[in-house]
């Protein structure tokens, strides 16, 4: 069977076949992705319910991100309405613009051959799959990236004037998806220098590419400005070496995003893209042009960020962008007959796990494993059953349960989730007496214009531990009862009764932005 398959990849067939039906193909993994959306059950994650609220209140930035992501949810559920399935809708589109411009990327540089190869690995990745139900900023960051690296081969070796704009507005698109696109322009500048003969690009060319990019950064730039650069603080603290931490310790966080990798990319598929990309990081003045460019925009920067894990906590999203144009260089490799045996098997291991991830929720319930610790759907299951539990007290508590405000204390994923699955989407508002800006919910106003109304605040604190500052901001302050919590176990959260509420108190000095 192994022989069979190995003797079909390597034929004409396989790229002739998907070249021939490429249409049909990605409408049918669209069709299957988009039917999944409706039937895996999964509640939405803290991040997907917190990026809705945020498409609640257009702006052109965020707390922790670019406006991307809240833009085009806010278009899904303008059309669509606010449900799970809705709100996840875009990331089944980007995800299958982004495969045809990755499909087209592999083709243009190599063959079809390399491109069909290219396509069957980029298949083979889990997180492919995660990309494709999950809305969060990743699924317009993979498409717009992909995106502007195809419109860039196209001006580069192709000689299409036009594609240089196009490139520069789709890496600006990226930009406003999340803070690491600016590695597009940063490693294309880094190209052109390599290549003497492209210092010419400089003059007319990269100022093309340019023009979009900074028309897209401004907006940004001018929003942090009046917000004391928040999102810059936010990214830079993810950048900090921190230097108390211990040689023991790095090592560990640095096998932990490795072991990340090995489950994001598949085990086999990971280590020779890693070995590609040493290799040709180092040896890249002997590569082609072509060649040239794809390790800049992706093999050089995963060995870096690989290195960067084991001085600093890196999460194991961030290299992702990363593997598109490795995975078009592995494919070249492909037709060199290289690595011909170990790609099989990566190719194999890699929809095992795919088809694992898809079947997760089913084969969790088929084997009535839900609800145990082996259960890692168990936080996407229950959201909903615990907001409902919450509005069902909400509905006892109070004569007006629809006027009344929401104020939490705890993490944002709690105000985002209960604003989202409570059937009437209040806003809710978030408490925090330590003057940091912790998320969006700081940097937004406060119930200013609810002075009167009663409050039901939900607290992961028991009443001694509710700040005195909240309690004096009503007339009267109780305990109200308990409901369970979805992502702890044995933990409950206190409901309190907030009644008349005298004024809301302004965030006292804003520190070091987490």
């Amino acid at each position: 069977m192994f022989r069979g398959l190995d003797n079909f990849f390597m034929s004409e067939k396989l790229p002739t076949f998907i070249n021939n039906h490429l249409v049909s193909i990605f409408a049918s993994v669209f069709v299957l992705r988009v039917a999944y959306l409706f039937v895996n059950g999964l509640d939405l994650i803290g991040d997907e319910s917190y990026y809705w609220d945020w498409s609640r209140r257009l702006d052109w930035c965020y707390y922790s991100k670019p406006p991307m992501v809240a833009w085009l949810i806010a278009i899904a559920t303008e059309i669509g309405g606010d449900y799970t399935a809705v709100v996840r809708f875009p990331s089944v589109v980007f995800g299958t613009v982004f495969l045809g411009y990755f499909y087209a990327a592999a083709r243009e540089i190599y063959s079809e051959r390399a491109a069909a190869l290219a396509l069957l690995l980029m298949l083979a990745m889990p997180f492919n799959v995660l990309a494709n139900l999950l809305m969060t900023i990743d699924p317009p960051l993979y498409c717009f990236w992909m995106m502007s690296l195809y419109y860039l081969q196209r001006a580069l070796f192709g000689g299409q004037q036009s594609a240089w704009f196009w490139a520069g507005l789709t890496a600006g698109a990226a930009l406003l998806s999340k803070q690491i696109a600016v590695l597009i322009p940063l490693m294309l500048i880094v190209f052109l220098l390599l290549n003497k003969q492209r210092h010419g690009s400089f003059k007319r060319d990269f100022l093309v590419f340019l023009l979009p990019v900074i028309l897209c950064l401004v907006p940004l730039l001018i929003w942090n400005q009046q917000h004391e650069w928040v999102m810059f603080g936010h990214s830079q603290g993810h950048f900090e070496i921190k230097g108390a931490v211990g040689l023991l310790a790095r090592l560990e966080q640095g096998v932990v995003f490795l072991l990340f990798q090995l489950l994001l990319a598949t085990p086999v598929i990971f280590v020779l893209v890693l070995i590609l990309s040493i290799q040709s990081s180092f040896g890249i003045t002997r590569l082609s042009e072509k060649e040239q460019f794809l390790v800049l925009m992706g093999p050089m920067l995963l060995v870096g960020i690989s290195v960067f894990g084991f001085m600093q906590k890196a999460q194991g999203n961030w290299p992702i962008p990363f593997y598109f144009s490795a995975l078009i260089l592995l494919s070249g490799q492909w037709l060199t007959a290289s690595w011909k045996k170990q790609i099989k098997t990566g190719l194999l291991i890699g929809y095992l796990m795919v088809s694992l991830t898809y079947t997760l929720p089913i084969l969790i319930q088929a084997f009535n494993l839900q609800n145990t610790k082996i259960d890692p759907t168990y936080r996407f299951r229950h959201i909903h059953n615990f907001v409902q539990e919450i509005d069902e007290q909400r509905q006892l508590l109070l004569a007006e349960p629809e006027n009344a405000i929401i104020i939490i204390l705890g993490h944002r994923y709690l105000a985002s989730q209960l604003a989202f699955y409570l059937p009437d989407h209040p806003s809710v508002y978030k408490y925090d007496n330590t003057g940091r800006i912790t998320s969006q919910y700081e940097l937004w106003p406060g119930p200013t214009d609810s002075i009167g109304k009663t409050a039901l605040i939900v607290s992961e604190k028991e009443e001694f531990d509710v700040p005195a500052e909240l309690k004096s901001v009503f007339v009267s302050f109780r305990k109200v009862g308990e409901v369970f919590n979805p992502t702890k176990e044995h933990a409950r959260y206190h409901l309190f009764l907030g009644e008349t509420l005298k004024y809301w108190p302004p965030l006292q000095q804003k520190e070091k932005q987490e």
